[in-house]
Formats: C-alpha cells, sequence, structure tokens
C-alpha cells in the first residue's frame, strides 16, 4: 500500500501537509510518499527525524486556484497533481490525498487516471455533520453540475458502498433529495433517479427534502453537482454564522462571560462535529483510484485522517467494489 500526498496543495503547504503525513506514518506505519520539490521536502523530513521513512516524489509546480483545470494539468506536466494522478493511474501507487487546487484535483482523476468501467460521472463525496454525529454522506457537490437520473443512481450506488466499507454502516440508508417525499416529486432526472434506485441492490428510503439532511434519518443523500455544492456553501455560511452569534452573546456582558466558562466544555465539543478535519477529505468516487480531497485550509489533523481515509479505501477494495456493483447493474 503506497499512499501519495500532495506537498504543496492548500494554504498551509508544505509545513502542515508535511506533518500531517509525518504523524500517520509515525501512528500506524504507513508507507506515504510525499510528491513535492524534492531538496525541500528532503530537509523538513531531516529536521523530523523521518527521511528514511518517507518518500519524496520529485514535482516542482503547482496549480494555483486561479488556473483553469484542464489547461493547467497540460501546461504544467511537473506539477504534483498530474505526477501524482500518473503515478495512480499506472499502478505505481494506490491512493493520492491533496488539499489542492479542486477543480484540477478532479480534472486529473477524470482525465489521467480515468473513470470506472460504466460509471458515467465521477462524485464528490464529503461527510457533513448529523445530529446523532455519525455523519452523512452528500453526492454529488461539485464534480458535474448536471446529472442525468442514471447519473444519480450510480451516485446512490457507489455512495451506498462507501457509507458502508469505510464508514461502517450497516445496510446504508440512501435517499435521492428532492423537493418533496412523494414518489412523483422532482424534475425528470430525479423521477428517473427513483425509478432506478428502487429497483437497485441496495436499502433506498425514497425522496427526502434537504431540511432532513442532518437529522442522521439518513446515510447517503443524493443531488446533483451544482445543488449539491450550493447546498454545502450555504451550510458552511449558516454554521459560520451561528458561531459567530453565539460568540457575539457569550460576550455581551459580564453574565455571558460567565455563562460562557461554564459552558466552554460543551461548546469545544460541538465546534468538533463541525470541524472538517475530523473527517479528512471527500472522495472522488467513481475514478480508478482512490483520489482524497481535503479542504483547502486543512493542517496537520486534516491530512493525517485524510490518510486513514484512503488507508480504509484501499484495504476494504471500494474501487473493485464500486466497478462489481457496476458489472451487476449494467448486465
Amino acid at each position: 500500500m503506497r499512499i501519495l500526498v500532495d506537498a504543496l496543495g492548500g494554504d498551509h503547504a508544505p509545513s502542515e501537509i508535511v506533518a500531517g503525513a509525518v504523524a500517520a506514518v509515525r501512528e500506524r506505519g504507513l508507507k506515504v510518499a510525499l510528491v513535492g520539490p524534492g531538496i525541500v521536502l528532503e530537509g523538513m523530513l531531516k529536521q523530523e527525524g523521518m527521511a528514511t521513512h518517507i518518500e519524496v516524489v520529485p514535482a516542482e509546480d503547482v496549480i494555483d486556484n486561479d488556473e483553469a483545470p484542464a489547461l493547467a494539468l497540460r501546461r504544467k506536466p511537473n506539477a504534483t497533481l498530474v505526477v501524482g494522478a500518473h503515478l495512480i493511474k499506472n499502478k505505481q501507487a494506490d491512493a493520492f490525498v491533496t488539499a489542492g487546487n479542486t477543480g484540477a484535483f478532479m480534472a486529473a482523476g477524470l482525465f489521467i487516471a480515468g473513470r470506472i468501467a460504466n460509471i458515467e460521472r465521477p462524485a464528490l463525496a464529503p461527510l457533513l455533520p448529523t445530529l446523532d454525529g455519525k455523519g452523512v454522506v452528500l453526492l454529488d457537490v461539485g464534480a458535474n453540475m448536471d446529472a442525468k437520473g442514471e447519473h444519480l443512481a450510480q451516485y446512490g450506488i457507489m455512495g451506498s458502498i462507501y457509507a458502508e466499507k469505510v464508514l461502517g454502516r450497516t445496510r446504508p440508508k440512501v435517499a435521492l433529495l428532492n423537493v418533496g417525499t412523494e414518489e412523483g416529486k422532482g424534475n425528470q432526472a430525479t423521477k428517473e433517479a427513483f425509478a432506478l434506485l428502487k429497483g437497485a441492490d441496495i436499502n433506498f428510503l425514497g425522496n427526502m427534502e434537504a431540511r432532513m439532511l442532518l437529522s442522521g434519518e439518513v446515510d447517503v443523500a443524493v443531488c446533483d453537482g451544482f445543488t449539491g455544492n450550493v447546498l454545502l456553501k450555504m451550510m458552511e455560511g449558516v454554521t459560520a454564522t451561528l458561531f459567530e452569534l453565539l460568540r457575539e452573546s457569550f460576550t455581551s456582558d459580564l453574565r455571558s462571560k460567565l455563562g460562557a466558562v461554564m459552558l466552554k466544555p460543551s461548546l469545544r465539543k460541538l465546534k468538533r462535529r463541525f470541524d472538517y478535519a475530523e473527517h479528512g477529505g471527500a472522495p472522488l468516487l467513481g475514478i480508478n483510484g482512490v483520489f482524497v480531497k481535503c479542504h483547502g485550509s486543512s493542517r496537520a489533523l486534516a491530512i493525517k485522517n485524510g490518510i486513514y481515509q484512503a488507508e480504509k479505501f484501499i484495504s476494504q477494495e471500494v474501487i473493485k467494489k464500486i466497478t462489481d456493483s457496476t458489472k451487476v447493474s449494467n448486465s
């Protein structure tokens, strides 16, 4: 098992990326390779006493967030995302973890590593917090802005496999995000997806409304990438607003400040439930290889957990199981 980590991806690269990789190797003894500038990374690893424990794959360029993904892949063959994706394609590595440019990450996975046979569209699948603390997989959140019914059905099948094999859910509950719970609700794509998911070998509950998303009632919520991305960004904004309102309330007067001191442990626990670092990253499902996207602001903890997530993907043979499931559904 060889897990690649993009050392130049993210707002806090390379220091936090290296720290996350070092922590993963020290804690679990994993075979991790950092993709990035050789001299710089070798020096950092030497300082950590890990020069002989973590491999460095030379790659000098990085694809910035303001670059057009597909064009950058061609113009920068020595970029970390390009080098890493080629290693996955050539079976020289088992997984690739990055906090870099999301568009370039998805383009590298799709155009270099390629799709799993019979999968029409890949899907980005983050884990969102829920009331019961388990989390819900939401897919897609931006890999594809538009989706046909067949694509949504494949998202549901892939999400179910991910929830079962990586998150440990027994018979994951899958639902289709819609404007109502009745079977006939939605547009043409969701109506087609409903019929396909109903006949699939998964635990499909039917339609769900967005207000139910964080209730813990389902394990996997399916939608197109446009809807999912808007929903994800809205949730990030609402969460930030709520915590800011709490901060203002708890600092408004002396009594509130005293109350905040008493509630501090509970508030810290609540904040952890909304912390992306605890979950690692979002897998790009449907790609012929394990690709995990961490948040752009990831620090060492998120990178370490992203590596652990990739390890679970590999050990549970998720790619093979998705491939096998599509063979059955298309036979």
